[in-house]
């Protein structure tokens, strides 16, 4: 490689990699307990909930609970599980029958718990610290579209990043993957470690950075597709993606007939095996022409990619539609799953999720250490000091608002488990203002390996008190959720006792350093 392509390619690398540091930081951070969402969200709750994400319940149990409080006639009803938690959501359509009353007529969504009856009414009620790092990591608390947009364009250039930090190492791609001296001055610890740890993460770093930017900006590259090949008609690209429901007139004839889809649900099971149903969507309940569609996949041990359904027409029993997940899969379905596997990693249990939460975090220690590479590099003699001063406080900026993601995400799982009640509103009056209050703090000392240390130590801290502040709010202490096969509670507990202790030892045992050896970070 001649040198001025290397030139090229090092400052494209370096330019692109400070411009969204904080913000990818941020996204991988957060994203990396996002592995976790279902289990946090649990956790936060007490819940118990199956291994199997599936529709909990009897669907006949269910609408028979909501036929007591609803006219259902005419209506068109979803019943869905999307997460695997103990909660799903019901939408009931407007009813479609002439003579019914002004209520019927208006739609109703809410969340159901099946298990206590009880009704959540809207989005923000049902919050909960889980769904909220999972938002945060795509920036989705910045009003939409602008946070998504943001966000694909961060893992957009940082796709750039990546490969041509391959490229600028190359050459010595081998030898640089062995050489990591930790106990060398601190200068050559961060350059080796940012190498080190960015060749050993680039393929997870490369699948979140083309996955993310694929789904956070496809409405970018959608568009031009909608405007040239389906002449504006967004309703006809949807359809062929199948994402849009069939529609079935209703007849206004009542259906003479008990409605059991229970039935239904176990005949795919029979048909299918491992077959797990995720949503039912009824339409015209109750009358002649009613149809049920329901859908689900095939556990991942049975098949990857095995996403199915049926619509039955009620009335007789048949078949209308089907879609057999035992059968070949289709490339739509093969690019569309997998790209949600991929960017999820949920598709080969607990083992993929840690280890992915552990390549999360270190693709964090590899953004920091390429702000402090970059601020070395600028700690020269033959550089303004003004110009110095003015990096020094960037880094100062940059390290603070990073490191402090820590502690203040520890702080908040300990206040979610005593809050009297936990919603949208309540996490962002918390999160938000104790970042910002945090982050300025540690600006304000302006002095980089104070801060290093410090949210260290107070992360490690408020970490291990996670799991206590869980036991004394829930009883649901570590031995009892162990007892009780708790798994989704022991291991929110069992990542922060881990992540805790691993901060304090990183502090208290690994930051002996003298401080010239650190860039000076005084302004």
């Amino acid at each position: 490689m001649g040198n001025r392509i290397y030139n090229i390619l090092f400052h494209t690398h370096t330019v692109s990699g400070i411009v969204i540091s904080v913000a990818l930081y941020v996204i991988f951070f957060t994203g990396s307990f996002s592995f976790f969402r279902d289990e946090i969200a649990n956790w936060q709750h007490g819940h118990a909930v199956s291994q199997e994400d599936a529709l909990p319940g009897s669907v006949d149990e269910h609408l028979t609970n909501l036929s007591k409080d609803y006219n259902l006639y005419g209506r068109d009803v979803e019943l869905r599980h999307y997460y695997n938690e103990r909660n799903i959501s019901v939408n009931l359509g407007a009813s479609k029958y002439a003579l019914a009353s002004e209520a019927d007529k208006a739609p109703v969504f809410f969340y159901l718990d099946p298990e206590t009856k009880t009704k959540t009414k809207d989005y923000a009620s049902h919050y909960h610290l889980g769904e909220f790092l999972y938002r945060l990591h795509f920036l989705d608390q910045i009003p939409y579209p602008y946070g998504r947009t943001l966000a694909g364009l961060v893992a957009f250039f940082f796709l750039f990043a990546i490969l041509t930090g391959i490229l600028v190492h190359w050459n010595k791609i081998i030898s640089n993957f062995y050489t990591f001296r930790p106990w060398a001055k601190i200068k050559t610890l961060w350059t080796d470690a940012h190498t080190a740890l960015g060749v050993i993460g680039f393929p997870f770093q490369f699948v979140y950075a083309v996955t993310g930017a694929f789904f956070l900006l496809k409405g970018i590259l959608v568009f031009p597709m909608v405007m040239g090949l389906y002449e504006g008609d967004q309703n006809q690209l949807f359809e062929d993606l199948e994402y849009n429901h069939p529609d079935y007139e209703f007849q206004n004839q009542k259906l003479d007939k008990a409605i059991h889809l229970d039935a239904f649900v176990q005949q795919m099971k029979a048909d299918w095996g491992d077959f797990r149903v995720t949503e039912t969507h009824i339409f015209n309940y109750g009358d002649q022409n009613m149809h049920a569609a329901i859908s689900g996949y095939l556990g991942y041990n049975t098949k990857l990619n095995g996403l199915g359904y049926r619509v039955y027409k009620v009335a007789d029993g048949s078949i209308a539609q089907e879609k057999i997940p035992i059968g070949p899969t289709s490339y739509l379905d093969g690019v569309k799953n997998m790209m949600f596997r991929l960017h999820f990693g949920d598709y080969a249990g607990y083992g993929l999720k840690v280890i992915s939460f552990i390549l999360g975090l270190i693709s964090c220690f590899v953004i920091l250490s390429g702000i402090m590479i970059w601020l070395v590099a600028r700690d020269k003699k033959n550089i303004p000091e003004k110009q110095r001063r003015f990096n020094q406080q960037v880094a100062n900026w940059y390290m603070a608002i990073c490191l402090t993601l820590l502690p203040v995400t520890a702080l908040e799982f300990i206040l979610v488990q005593f809050a009297p009640e936990v919603n949208r509103g309540f996490l962002y009056q918390t999160y938000f203002p104790i970042w910002l209050l945090a982050a300025a703090f540690f600006i304000w000392k302006k002095d980089i390996a104070f801060t290093n240390k410090w949210t260290l130590i107070s992360g490690g801290i408020l970490g291990l008190l996670v799991p206590i502040a869980n036991g004394m709010a829930s009883g649901n202490w570590m031995w009892v959720a162990f007892q009780k096969g708790y798994q989704h509670i022991l291991l929110v507990d069992l990542l922060w006792l881990l992540l805790g202790s691993v901060s304090l030892w990183i502090a208290c045992y690994k930051l002996r350093i003298k401080r010239s050896e650190l860039a000076p970070t005084k302004g």
